[in-house]
């Protein structure tokens, strides 16, 4: 009886390697399935953004850029009227950086037509992402709501274009300036002396560069500030 046992026993043992050989190939297959359809998705992908750069985006890029600069051209020969025209089609029909910059040049002679609120729609569909560019652009928005009375959006504005320009020796004062001013309308003349000291702090050079007297206001706002 023993005899038997021991027969059987390796052929059970080999049994159950060829059973853990079995199931470690079918482990093995369906890991390579796994990868294979990840390799077909990664193709897949790659393809679409293949299309999308050489197809559509390069092209757009080109379409737009091509636009805006005949619209700087019609701009150029003295034709505002047909220049905005020609920007503001470029600004809803494009995007990319050509589009971008259609929208601010658009804003741009709709604030010097005086037509305010229309020049803020404009400035909606730009995207303020180079510094200076970007702070000027809230800047231009900031100026336009100041002439519709609108202070606390011309603010709101004036901080970010102040945000946006940093340390920028040369623009950083004049928006802090801008944001003085509409203070000092606003009869803030604290907050407006809070503006123009910090002006002279930061940027000792400014009032010198374009003749303007720091000091001077500086005086005039303490003065009214302290007679609240």
């Amino acid at each position: 009886m023993a005899e038997k046992d021991l027969k059987k026993e390796p052929a059970t043992a080999l049994e159950e390697v060829n059973q853990d050989n079995q199931e470690l190939k079918e482990k093995v297959t369906a890991g390579q399935k796994y990868i294979m359809w990840g390799m077909i998705a990664l193709s897949a992908i790659a393809i679409v953004v293949f299309i999308y750069i050489f197809a559509i985006r390069n092209p757009g890029i080109k379409s737009a850029n091509e636009a805006v600069s005949q619209a700087d051209i019609t701009l150029a020969q003295g034709n505002d009227s047909l220049a905005l025209t020609q920007y503001q089609q470029v600004a809803n029909q494009y995007g990319y950086d050509g589009g971008n910059r259609a929208a601010l040049m658009a804003a741009t002679l709709l604030y010097k037509d005086g037509k305010y609120e229309e020049a803020i729609k404009e400035l909606k569909n730009f995207s303020p992402s180079e510094a200076i560019v970007g702070a000027a652009a809230y800047s231009l928005e900031g100026d336009c709501n100041v002439n519709l009375q609108k202070y606390a959006e011309a603010l709101s504005c004036y901080d970010k274009a102040i945000a946006q320009s940093g340390d920028n020796a040369l623009y950083t004062p004049l928006f802090m300036m801008k944001k003085a001013t509409v203070l000092r309308e606003q009869k803030d003349y604290a907050a407006e002396l809070k503006v123009l000291k910090q002006i002279q702090s930061d940027y000792p050079q400014y009032g010198s560069a374009y003749g303007i007297s720091i000091e001077k206001y500086i005086a005039r706002a303490e003065a009214q500030a302290n007679q609240k």
